[in-house]
């Protein structure tokens, strides 16, 4: 009998140290800080050797994680730490490669939080790398569509703040390039090159730092094809050679460009008020004989908010952008909503043809038989027009086109003398209102993008003298000023 006790003692001995060693997994290893388990281990292992900047370990342990537990909670945060280890390690091979580790991240986890986290560090690969306005634009055009693509994608996320001031700042890089190309155009009298330039900027980037000296110079730059439609020589009325226009077509030539001046000059007092071309911009209209727009109370408390917001240039900081590699962002705004989407970009080929359209319709309102061709400057001369012939003036820079008539029928060419398709759907067959829209008001904002919710819920009455003088408290300091005459 004793014996069977000691026996069954000893087995109840037994089975619970069996059971006290058993170590079972629990559901969720997040929950046990002080877990044993092999993969939170391993976890903590690579975190300990990421802290002490030994990347080639934690990688190590954190692919031998991935590998051996793939059904492993830790499995999401590992794939992150292995880009985070690459990001760390820094260089441009390694960011490369840690690039695509959180690519790879977002297409396993798209529904995890850290997914938009991932995207604000590919982002930020890109940004830490930007050069000067006046260098390789590569790495700011990629930070500007992977900003665009977190905001977009990830509207939810606590980083769309920080994500919308970074693209601010990029978007001042990418605009301040763009501004140096037109004025590069201008100075150069390539007058159709530079209005590409400067109008696609002020469409792209409204909050740009000096988007008054754009509208300005694209003011000038019509100016400049004024002056130079004024030095064309006057010919005859039956002796049209090549650089030779008739009185008249130079009078409405110079009528319409004035006005293509008059109102970008004019967007500068509707939409930049309070910057340095405001006063400038007036000049110019009151000596092409325009009326003088006034601006908003609403658009004044938006351009003293967007120009309150900018840093201030110092003398330091001037000094250390010229050691610094990456560009100065010290302009850039810091309110207001990022353009997210682009509009069409706008070619020099497209600003001769719609200026030199809008001087056909202006000198020939009733006669819809002129065309307008743009050649090519090296082709050579054509035959001369005959005397009874109607030259087609082109006053915009570009070389007159023939006065022949084609060859072979093109199936683009426009023939508005043909007789008219019978099916055509027309105002007069439709029913449709053909009355012309109500005139634009001179103190309207026009095509601006919602770039401040100031300018939302503000007041739209004009805004008096006292309003813009009292508003003038920071000025940001202009580019020289340009006349080309």
């Amino acid at each position: 009998m004793l014996r069977r006790i000691h026996v069954m003692v000893v087995l109840g001995v037994l089975l619970a140290f069996t059971g006290a060693c058993t170590n079972k997994k629990s559901v969720n290893p997040l929950a046990g800080v002080g877990s044993k388990q092999p993969d939170k281990v391993l976890f903590d292992k690579a975190m300990e050797a990421m802290r002490h900047n030994r990347f080639d370990v934690a990688r190590l342990t954190l692919q031998t994680l991935i590998n051996t537990y793939p059904d492993s909670e830790y499995i999401a945060r590992a794939k992150l730490a292995v880009g985070d280890s690459w990001y760390a390690e820094g260089g441009t091979a390694a960011l490369a490669q840690a690039e695509q580790e959180y690519s790879d991240f977002e297409i396993f986890f798209p529904n995890m939080p850290e997914a938009a986290e991932a995207q604000m560090k590919i982002a930020n690969i890109h940004f830490q790398q930007m050069e000067k306005a006046d260098r390789d634009p590569t790495h700011a055009k990629r930070a500007e569509d992977e900003y665009r693509k977190l905001i977009l994608q990830y509207p939810d996320s606590k980083l769309v703040p920080e994500a919308k001031k970074h693209l601010m700042e990029v978007q001042e890089v990418l605009a301040d390039r763009e501004f140096s190309i037109g004025r590069f155009y201008y100075l150069r009298e390539s007058y159709a090159a530079s209005i590409a330039r400067l109008q696609s900027l002020v469409d792209r980037y409204p909050l740009y730092s000096r988007a008054d000296e754009a509208y300005y110079l694209l003011g000038q730059n019509y100016e400049g094809q004024i002056e130079r439609i004024r030095k064309a020589i006057t010919c005859d009325v039956h002796m049209l050679p090549r650089g030779c226009m008739r009185e008249a077509d130079k009078a409405r030539a110079i009528s319409q460009l004035s006005k293509e001046a008059a109102r970008e000059y004019d967007k500068i007092l509707t939409r930049y008020p309070l910057m340095d071309r405001a006063e400038d911009a007036k000049k110019r209209l009151a000596a092409l004989h325009e009326s003088i727009p006034r601006p908003t109370k609403a658009a004044v408390a938006q351009n003293k908010a967007e120009i309150e917001s900018r840093g201030e240039k110092t003398m330091l900081g001037q000094m250390k952008g010229l050691i610094k590699k990456g560009p100065d962002m010290s302009q850039a705004a810091t309110v207001g909503d990022p353009p997210l989407v682009d509009p069409e970009p706008l070619s020099a080929v497209d600003v001769q043809r719609n200026e030199a359209k809008a001087f056909v319709d202006a000198s020939s309102p009733g006669n819809k038989s002129v065309g307008v061709e743009i050649i090519n400057p090296n082709q050579p001369p054509s035959t001369p027009p005959a005397a009874d012939a109607t030259p087609s003036p082109n006053p915009f820079g570009a070389p007159p086109a023939a006065a022949t008539a084609p060859a072979a029928n093109d199936p683009n060419e426009l023939k508005p003398d043909q007789p008219a398709d019978p099916n055509e759907l027309t105002p007069t067959n439709t029913g449709a209102d053909t009355s012309l829209p109500p005139p634009t008001q001179v103190n309207e904002i026009q095509n601006q993008s919602s770039s401040s919710s100031t300018a939302k819920a503000g007041d739209s009455t004009p805004a008096s003298d006292e309003d813009i003088s009292s508003s003038k408290k920071k000025k940001k300091k202009g580019l020289m000023k340009i006349n080309p005459f």
